[in-house]
Order: structure tokens, then sequence, then C-alpha cells
């Protein structure tokens, strides 16, 4: 009869472990169909050149002692900076992490209790028919003294731990790019930065140079007055053209202040003065760009490459995801001593303990968790794959932008200063009809008025032009090597 019942268990023990095998094994299939897009156009506007500006070092790239000398600083000491470098310790940790979950685990340790065993459970009645057959009595309260080894390790069949330790590498490597595109932008930063300190020191210049213009015609025009041949009028205008051209004077200013604090920020170091030479600004030449090809984005660009990474990264999570709707396989193994009493573990081998387990389970009801986990990754994935794509096309239109901009402002920039030199003219010629009362005092006053602003987006659009070439060489995917 026992063993009729034993045959008929192990029989629907099988039979649960194939049903269980069955129902764990069937896993939905993958949801996304779509392929990440990474063709981009052959050229930027028709030029085959594959001699890349990106290639060269940021410290090639800017040759102003003063201003490398600000970006190798902040390289340093740039507090953004240096917490991403943290994260990239945290997402190297996370490796270690996920490389130990598919190794076995096994602990050492060992305690002591006191059990009282229940009459009416097996061991009780066992023990209680002990006591009948043996004569002895068995005490109800017995100590337990244990001390051993335990291991468990889950057995990684369908390397959902492995796949887990990949992406922990791909979020590492994507990390590294990540700070190399915040290195790019913070030396795009600093460079914009340090040239508008140079021009706002060109304009301050340009400003006080006019302050003494108009203070020069302010006496020629009260000696007029003295003389009776002008009214209190053009005094009392020319006055306010230099009480306004002095408030322009301390906006600058403020200007310059402001400029140079966002320089000691990014460098990080408390407000300083910086270092920088401004005589020589309007003769900068811009350097020429070499863009490249479009394609070669790819390789230089740091977002895009993150970009890339966290995409590999999303596909394999939905292969861990999915692994969870198969049945995993769990060894748990001891080895120890054990007693009721402590004298007697040295008493070997009656006081050895050993045992070794496997258990398989896996999901067979209400799959809702681990289904919702699984179409949360592949929308994960499709989201990754949509901001490479973006990352692609914003990363080509920046250099769009960036390249016809440099030929725009080169063109602004010659007729600016063609504009310059004719009001620059016409200043000295209104001064001189207006002495010889040829020329009414409005003339002047407006005249000085243009050459002024012009003067100042002359300087305005030299910033511009070393600007763009900042960026420029940021949009390449240069800065960060």
């Amino acid at each position: 009869m026992n063993k009729l019942r034993n045959k008929i268990t192990y029989r629907y023990f099988g039979f649960v472990c194939v049903l269980l095998s069955f129902s764990a094994c069937v896993a939905p299939s993958n949801i996304v169909d779509k392929k990440a897009n990474k063709k981009v156009p052959e050229r930027f506007k028709n030029s085959q050149d594959s001699t890349n500006t990106a290639k060269s070092k940021w410290k090639d790239y800017f040759t102003d002692p003063f201003l490398s000398a600000l970006i190798d600083t902040a390289l340093h000491n740039n507090q953004e900076l240096n917490i991403t470098l943290q994260e990239i310790e945290i997402s190297k940790n996370e490796i270690s992490a996920r490389k130990g979950e598919y190794l076995p685990f096994v602990n050492i340790g060992g305690g002591t209790g006191i059990d009282k065993v229940s009459r009416y459970t097996s061991q009780g009645a066992s023990d209680e028919i002990s006591q009948i057959r043996e004569g002895k009595s068995t005490p109800s309260v017995l100590p337990n003294t244990y001390l051993g080894a335990f291991a468990s390790w889950e057995v990684d069949i369908w390397h959902k731990l492995r796949n887990a330790r990949k992406v922990a590498v791909y979020n590492y490597l994507a990390s590294i790019e990540g700070k190399n595109f915040l290195v790019t932008n913070l030396v795009a930063e600093i460079a914009t930065s340090y040239y508008e300190l140079m021009a706002l020191d060109n304009q301050l210049d340009i400003v006080r140079q006019n302050i003494v213009i108009l203070n020069n015609a302010l006496a020629i025009i009260k000696l007029e007055k003295e003389a009776a041949k002008v009214t209190e009028l053009p005094v009392r205008r020319f006055e306010a053209e230099v009480f306004k051209t002095q408030s322009l004077q301390y906006a600058i200013q403020q200007k310059i202040i402001e400029t140079e604090n966002r320089i000691n920020f990014l460098v990080g170091r408390f407000p300083q003065p910086v270092l920088r030479n401004s005589q020589h600004f309007n003769s900068l030449t811009p350097a020429k760009i070499n863009a490249g090809i479009p394609s070669q984005l790819l390789e230089n660009r740091p977002d895009i490459k993150q970009a890339e990474l966290q995409l590999e990264a999303a596909k394999l999570n939905v292969s861990v995801a999915k692994a969870n709707f198969y049945p995993s396989l769990n060894i748990s193994a001891s080895l120890g001593l054990k007693a009721f009493n402590p004298i007697y573990l040295a008493n070997l081998p009656l006081s050895l303990m050993s045992s070794l387990a496997g258990d398989l389970a896996g999901p067979l009801i209400n799959k809702n968790a681990i289904t919702a986990t699984y179409n949360n990754a592949n929308a994960k994935q499709i989201q990754a794959i949509y901001n490479f794509e973006k990352t692609i096309l914003n990363a080509y239109i920046e250099v769009i932008n960036q390249l016809s901009n440099i030929d725009n402002l080169e063109k602004n920039y010659i007729m600016k200063n063609n504009q310059v030199q004719a009001l620059t003219q016409s200043t000295e010629i209104s001064l001189k009809l207006f002495k010889s009362a040829r020329a009414d005092y409005m003339e002047v006053l407006l005249t000085q008025r243009d050459v002024l602003e012009a003067k100042m987006e002359l300087v305005e659009t030299r910033m511009m032009q070393m600007n763009v070439l900042v960026n420029t060489y940021r949009s390449l995917g240069g800065g960060w090597n």
C-alpha cells in the first residue's frame, strides 16, 4: 500500500514539474520590430573632405595661454564634472555587484537556541514511539548548537544574470561618454565666456573713448553758447548724451563682473579677476574649420555614442525581463557541526551535518507583474531607439547651422567694419561743419551716436565669430580628448 502511495506521489510530483516548466517557459515574443536608423547625409555643404577639426585636442585648438589655463583648471576643479566622475565610479561598482549575483554565495556562521517539539508533530510522535520502544525518556526541551558553512546558488540557465551584468557594463560605458560630453560642453562654455569677456573689455574702451569725444564736443558747444552762436538747447542735449554714455559704461562694468564670476564658477573657484589680454581682440583671426563628413559624427560626438550604448543596454534589459517567465533553478547546500550540547560538537563524525537541495520554480498563475516589467522594458527600448535617432539628427543640424553661421558672420563683419569707417569719417566731417556753422548740432550728436553703436556692434560681431568657431568645434565632437 505504501509503495503504491509513493508511486502515485512521484508521478503527481513529476506531472506538476512538467506542468510548471511548460507554463513558465511560455513567454511573449519580442514586441520591438523597429531598428535604429543610423543613416546621415553623405556630406556637409557639398564637401567630401574627411579632414575633421574635431580630431584635434583642445590644447591645440585654443592657443590663448590664459584660456588654456582656465580650461585646464576647470577640468580638475569643476564640481559638476567631479560629480559625474563619481557617477562613473558608481556604475563601475554596479558591474561588480551584477557579476557577484551569478556566482555562488557562501556564508560561515553558527548559532545556538532551544527547541521544544510538539508531540502532535511527526518529530514529536517519532520521539514518543522511540521512548516507548527503548524505555528512554527524551527531554521535551532540547538545546541546539550548530557551526558550519552554508551555500546558495541560482544557476543562470537563461543567462538572465549574465545579461544583467552586460547591461551594467553598457551603462558604465555610457556614463563615460556622458562625462566626455560634459567636458565638451564645459570647454565650449568657458571659451565662449572668455571671448565674451574680451569683447566687453573692448566695448568698455569704446564707451570711455566716446565719453572723451562727447566731453570735447560739449566744451565746444559751451564756447559756442558763450559766443551767442547757439542756444542752451544743444548744451543740454550734449550733456544728456554724456550722462547716457556714462550709464552705459557702468552697465558694461557690471556685465564684466558677472562674466568673470561665471567663468570662476565653471573653473570651480571663488570670485577673482580673470587673466586675459583683450587689446588685440579685434585683430583675432577666426581659425579655419574642417567639418569632415557627417558619418564622423557617430565616432566623434560623445552624446551619440552614449545614446548608442544606452540603446544596447535597453535591448539586453528586454532579454533580462523575458527570462523572468522561465523557471529558475536554485541550489543550496550546508556542511558543519550540530549537537544539542556544545560538548558533543567535537565528537566526529556523529556531530557532522550536511545537506544538498535543489528547487525549480517558475510563474504559473498571475503573471501580471512580470508581464508589466517585460512590456516596460520593450517600451524603454523603443524610447532608446528614438533618443538615438534624435541625437544624431540634432548633431547634424547643429553642425549645419554653425557652418552657415560662419559664412554669414564673416560677411557681416566686413559690412560692419565698412560702416564703422564711414561713420568715423562722417563724425570728423560733421564736427568741422558745425564749427563753421554749416551743420546743425543734431547732426554731430546723431553721427556720434551712430558711430558708437556701430563700433559696439562690430566688437559684438567679432565675439560672435569667435563663439561660432567654439560651437562648431563642439558640434563636431571636439573638446573632450
